[in-house]
């Protein structure tokens, strides 16, 4: 049994699954802050029960991201060891300052949100809550740090250290002010947004094709609609950005992305593609658009991009897969904001439109896919690299049986399932009953 094929599943397997829970914390947050704050602005008691009910909605859906992140990340350890060694000295301080300067605060600004609903103000409980979003996001923001460090190394210099080497800091700034992380941070925390406002959208269309509760989530729906909007616009133009970021430190992913094999000037785009990489072409190309491609990326028709035959093959991403899933994650971002506009479109008028209702309540699971589609682009596309140029991810497993990896896997996707199906179970359960009554109505 291949020891780095089980090891790379079992972190996909557990890193895919955390990641279903962690946009949802990050956008949701924000939300239900915004409408505690609606709450102690007006004193009006309709923005108070959304703010309970997206707020309980928030809890269990964190309480079960924490869960998972917490054993995600002993697998650096465990299965992991060498990576560990090579980069603890980076990667370790960052994820350090993320759980004690960050994530602490968050859980202790929960707890204390939990517990202060008639022990403090409306205006200090509202505040509570913005910090619980702020605490939150900038966690995921170390957290991306450090992930964008191994997307794009630099600040450090490498050292020897008990016979072998070491990446240690030197530019402590370099590592955390550098372009290719804050690309990525604007890009995951925007799509987290939008993630959560097509989630309270969704949740929003239910009720009211149920004709129940529909000022509150008559409510709901607008005020995740504008937000939704602007984000999803947001993702769309900053992505832009990132991709042309990406094709400069990571020409081996952009090619892949984009099905891209000779080197040439006016590189074309196609409409449809699909690769053949074992005659280094396309087997299908429908749709040529000569040049498109280098306008994308160097905002020039003629500039020359840089092919898949000039990257050895060893050093080639899984193309159909990064190819693929990039364009699942453009054709949903796409949707997004057409769904929106419409959407700002209807506002007004959202009673008398149940197919569109309808057609955001099984929106859903798409901001969900589009997200998974995202990190597949950015962690498939950097492989066969762990930390890119530095060290490959068959330098980086520990020094363990295929047996005991297959092992841990299988024990990981049984517990992650049953985990899954009880987390959203109760979101389910919870969205389905709606917010609870006064207790003059109760």
């Amino acid at each position: 049994m291949d020891v780095v094929l089980l090891s790379r599943l079992q972190f996909a397997a557990t890193t895919m699954f955390h990641f279903l829970f962690v946009p949802l914390t990050l956008g949701l947050s924000i939300l239900v802050a915004w409408m505690e704050t609606r709450y102690a602005r007006t004193g009006d008691e309709t923005y108070l029960r959304m703010t309970k009910f997206w707020g309980k909605l928030f809890l269990i859906n964190f309480a079960v991201g924490v869960v998972t992140g917490i054993t995600l990340e002993f697998q650096f350890g465990t299965n992991w060891s060498q990576y560990s060694a090579y980069v603890g000295d980076i990667f370790g301080s960052l994820l350090a300052i993320e759980a004690t300067a960050a994530f602490f605060l968050e859980s202790t600004f929960i707890g204390i949100w939990i517990f202060g609903w008639k022990r403090l103000s409306a205006k200090v409980h509202a505040g509570v809550m913005w910090m619980v979003a702020i605490a939150g996001n900038v966690s995921a923001i170390w957290i991306l740090i450090a992930n964008a460090w191994m997307q794009h190394p630099v600040g450090y210099t490498l050292r020897e250290s008990f016979g072998g080497q070491r990446a240690e800091i030197t530019d402590f700034m370099a590592v955390i002010t550098q372009k290719f992380a804050w690309l990525t941070i604007m890009h995951t925390l925007a799509a987290s947004i939008v993630l959560a406002c097509f989630f309270v959208m969704g949740i929003s269309a239910w009720h009211l094709l149920k004709k129940q509760h529909e000022e509150i989530f008559t409510r709901s729906f607008r005020m995740a609609l504008v937000p939704g909007l602007i984000f999803s616009l947001f993702v769309a133009i900053q992505g832009d950005f990132h991709a042309v970021d990406v094709a400069h430190t990571q020409p081996a992913k952009m090619a892949a992305m984009e099905f891209h094999w000779e080197t040439q000037p006016s590189a074309p785009s196609y409409v449809f593609a699909w690769p053949d990489p074992e005659g280094e072409k396309n087997s299908i190309e429908i749709g040529r658009i000569p040049g498109l491609l280098s306008f994308l990326i160097h905002h020039d028709f003629s500039t020359p991009v840089i092919g898949l035959k000039d990257i050895p093959k060893d050093e080639r991403p899984p193309i159909a897969l990064v190819g693929m899933a990039f364009r699942v994650m453009v054709g949903l971002g796409a949707y997004f904001i057409f769904a929106c506009a419409l959407g700002f479109f209807f506002r007004n008028r959202l009673m008398e439109k149940p197919w569109y209702l309808k057609m955001m309540l099984f929106s859903i699971p798409l901001p969900y896919i589009a997200t998974q589609a995202g990190w597949l682009v950015t962690e498939v596309g950097r492989q066969p690299w762990i930390v890119y140029g530095l060290m490959k991810t068959t330098d980086a497993v520990s020094p363990v049986s295929g047996g005991q990896v297959l092992t841990s896997l299988i024990a990981f996707v049984v517990v992650y399932g049953l985990l899954g199906l009880a987390g959203f179970t109760m979101i389910a359960k919870k969205a389905m009953k709606g917010p609870d009554l006064p207790k003059a109505e109760a």
